[in-house]
């Protein structure tokens, strides 16, 4: 994936055993773009209440889908 300078991206990596993994890619790390997806990226990690309202909105879509 080429980025924009003004480009981020997060990347979430699923292991077989539903391990996410998160990384950032970006051209400027500490430009705007990078450094929401940086916060972004230590909310996923972190915050345990976020990753639980996370799982519901995947588990609704799931639900939602069958």
């Amino acid at each position: 994936m080429d980025l924009k300078n003004n480009q981020s991206a997060i990347i979430l990596e699923a292991s077989e055993d539903g391990e996410i993994t998160v990384d950032i890619a970006s051209p400027d790390i500490d430009g705007l773009s990078g450094r929401i997806c940086v916060a972004v990226a230590k909310k996923i990690m972190e915050d345990s209440e976020f990753q639980t309202e996370l799982m519901d909105m995947v588990e609704e879509n799931i639900q939602k889908n069958s």
